[in-house]
């Protein structure tokens, strides 16, 4: 190969993709239009084959460490720039993409937390009353040691914090997504995990009132039920969404109503998860914490609570870009 008449015939476009690289890295990739990004792209892509054969032929150092770095810059722009996008994608969607989400789908959601709170109370109602109940829903050991030994069990996740907590997130975690596809069940896997954890909760709730150990076990579970709850509420209105585009689809065919209502679900799944990541965070080294005053978790489940309402109410009332 002759060197200087390939460098000759090859140079053009090496000055070509050096201006491009420019503008770029000083006004940003968005700077350009689309059919030079194109070019950007093809540039880079034909600079990286030259490099490969300017050191297959020993075209000489200077040329091998223009090239070289030519497409370390475009390699940067084209590639980095590109996941900095996608930082930027996930920064929009969690300040505004996934309140927006929930409240889309707040009919569905609504319809899960019903669902939750009504077997809930009716369960802590039975249960109060009637033993029996109580015995069917909660395990026979728990019952004694409330009961006999007036203890609650958390105290068995102290010393050993990261074990449980990751524990804790793999179940919430479970859980959820058993909700969120029980909807392809046409909702009736969701309608049952809601009932069942919300008659569980309910169950529980007399069980330590009537060993007097409400103040302790509600001062537990205020703090990272605060996310908890709220996320399987969530998945619940995915599940019942994808249920929704099953059995009524309106005016749009199934399969546009399930892509419609299943990306709504997705949406919602993505933003629960990082909520079920804290919680078990939460409920793994603070919530069972014997030092922290039991009125210091009310507060701070209180506060994240309130926090997590006012962040999925906000509205973007003007465009961020």
């Amino acid at each position: 190969m002759n060197i200087q008449r390939w460098v000759a015939r090859r140079e053009q476009s090496w000055k070509q993709l050096e201006a491009l690289l420019t503008r770029a890295e000083k006004q940003g990739l968005k700077s350009l239009q689309a059919d030079e990004i194109r070019t950007l792209a093809s540039l880079y892509r034909s600079t990286a084959a030259d490099l490969a054969r300017a050191r297959t032929q020993q075209a000489g150092d200077l040329i091998g460490q223009k090239l070289q770095a030519l497409v370390a810059r475009g390699y940067s722009q084209i590639y980095q720039g590109s996941r900095r996008q996608d930082w930027a994608a996930v920064r929009q969607f969690y300040l505004w993409g996934f309140p927006t989400a929930v409240q889309q789908a707040r009919g569905a959601i609504a319809l899960a937390v019903a669902l939750f709170g009504l077997a809930a109370v009716a369960s802590w109602w039975m249960a109060w009353r009637d033993s029996a109940f109580l015995a069917l829903l909660v395990p026979e050991n728990l019952i004694e040691q409330v009961r006999d030994r007036q203890e609650l069990w958390m105290g068995s996740i102290v010393g050993i914090e990261p074990f449980a907590s990751s524990s804790i997130m793999v179940n919430n975690m479970r859980v959820a997504f058993e909700t969120i596809a029980g909807g392809g069940l046409l909702g009736l896997r969701t309608v049952y995990i809601l009932l069942f954890n919300g008659a569980l909760l309910g169950a529980i709730g007399a069980l330590v009132g009537q060993g007097n150990l409400a103040w302790p076990f509600w001062a537990f579970v205020f703090p990272h039920g605060a996310l908890e709850l709220p996320a399987i509420f969530l998945a619940g209105g995915a599940g019942f969404l994808i249920a929704r585009a099953l059995l009524w689809p309106g005016i749009y065919s199934r399969r546009d109503a399930l892509q419609l209502y299943g990306q709504q679900a997705a949406h919602l799944t993505f933003g629960l998860v990082p909520m079920l990541v804290i919680s078990g965070l939460i409920e793994g080294f603070f919530s069972p914490n014997p030092a922290v005053p039991a009125a210091v978790k009310y507060f701070t489940g209180i506060g994240l609570l309130t926090g997590l309402i006012l962040y999925l109410s906000r509205s973007q009332r003007t465009p961020h870009l």
